[in-house]
C-alpha cells in the first residue's frame, strides 16, 4: 500500500485500509493451517488473527510512509512486530503470569486449548517473526540487519522481556514514578519504539537528528500508551476493554493511577500526547499520520 494512494484518506480510512492489509499479510506468513502440526498451527492463528487495534503495525507503516519506505519491507516488519506482540501477550496471559482467561474478547490461548500449546504458540510466533524479517527483503542486507537486530533487543530481555521480569517482581511493592517509567520504557515501549524505527530503517536513509525525533516521539507515545491502559484498567469494563477489567488493582501491581491518581494520570497521558506532536516538528504535514496515531493512543475508550 503506497503512501500515493493513501495520502487522500481519512485517518480512519487509512487505519481500516492498513488493517486489513495486516491482517491479509499475517494470514498469509503464518503456515497453514493444515499443515502439521495442526493443533499449533490452528492455535497460532486463533491468538493472532481476528483482533487487536494493530498499533504497532500501524506505527511501522505510518513511519515507513514518512521516509517513502518499501511496501513489503513494511508489511514483513509490521507483521514481525505483531507476532512478537501476540506471543507476549499469550504469555502473559498464562497462569505462571498474570493468570487471565480473555484477551481480544475471546477466551486466551491456554483456557481455549491448554497450557503447553499456548506456550508452543508462544515460541512459534516468536521464531516465525524472525523468520519473515529474514526473508524477502527489497533492501540492503546491512540494513536488513539492523531491523532484525533491532526486533531481537526490543523483545528480550533489555527490551519487553525485561520489563516484564521487572513488573512480575514488582507485585505489593511501592515503585516510585520513576521506577515505574523505566518499567514501561522496557514492557511496553520497546515494541513501540521498535515500530516506529523499524518503518524508518525501511525507507530511505536518515538525515542527522531524525533518530532523536522518532526516539522522542516513541517515547512520548510508548508511555502514554501505558498511562492510558492504566486509566482504562481502572475505569472500563471487561466487555469494553476485550480483557478482564480491574486485574492490576486486584493483583495489587503499581499503575499511573495507583501512584498519581487517576485525574493526574489522564493529564499525564495528554502532555505525552502533546509531546509526541511537538517532536514530530521537523517533519513538518509528511507526519500527519504518526501524530493521528498519538491522538489514537492517548483518545482510545478500550
Amino acid at each position: 500500500m503506497s503512501a500515493v494512494i493513501t495520502a487522500g484518506m481519512t485517518f480512519g480510512d487509512w487505519m481500516q485500509t492498513t488493517q486489513a492489509g495486516v491482517e491479509s499479510a499475517l494470514d498469509q506468513f503464518l503456515p497453514a493451517p493444515d499443515a502439521v502440526p495442526h493443533k499449533l498451527h490452528a492455535a497460532m492463528r486463533y491468538a493472532l488473527l481476528g483482533g487487536g487495534k494493530r498499533v504497532r503495525p500501524l506505527l511501522v507503516m505510518a513511519a515507513g510512509e514518512l521516509f517513502d519506505a518499501d511496501a513489503a519491507t513494511l508489511a514483513r516488519a509490521a507483521c514481525a512486530l505483531e507476532m512478537i506482540h501476540v506471543y507476549s501477550l499469550v504469555h502473559d496471559d498464562m497462569p505462571c503470569m498474570d493468570d487471565d482467561e480473555l484477551r481480544r474478547g475471546k477466551p486466551t490461548v491456554h483456557v481455549a486449548y491448554d497450557e503447553a500449546t499456548a506456550l508452543l504458540v508462544g515460541d512459534a510466533l516468536q521464531s516465525q517473526a524472525f523468520t519473515i524479517l529474514a526473508e524477502g527483503a527489497a533492501i540492503a542486507p546491512g540494513r536488513q540487519m539492523a531491523m532484525i537486530r533491532l526486533l531481537a533487543q526490543a523483545s528480550g530481555s533489555s527490551g519487553m522481556c525485561g520489563g516484564q521480569a521487572i513488573d512480575l517482581d514488582s507485585v505489593g511493592l511501592a515503585l516510585s514514578l520513576e521506577q515505574l517509567e523505566q518499567m514501561h520504557q522496557l514492557k511496553t515501549g520497546a515494541l513501540l519504539r521498535a515500530a516506529v524505527v523499524l518503518g524508518a530503517l525501511a525507507g530511505k536513509d536518515l538525515e542527522p537528528g531524525d533518530m532523536t525525533a522518532l526516539d522522542a516521539y516513541a517515547k512520548a507515545v510508548g508511555l502514554a500508551f501505558q498511562v492510558v491502559d492504566d486509566v482504562l484498567d481502572a475505569t472500563a469494563d471487561s466487555a469494553t476493554l476485550g480483557k478482564t477489567a480491574g486485574k492490576d488493582a486486584a493483583a495489587n501491581k503499581p499503575t499511573y493511577v495507583s501512584i498519581l491518581g487517576l485525574e493526574p494520570s489522564k493529564a499525564l497521558a495528554e502532555q505525552l500526547r502533546c509531546d509526541a506532536h511537538a517532536a514530530l516538528a521537523p517533519f513538518g504535514d509528511k507526519a500527519r499520520r504518526l501524530r493521528e496515531l498519538a491522538d489514537l493512543v492517548v483518545q482510545r475508550k478500550a
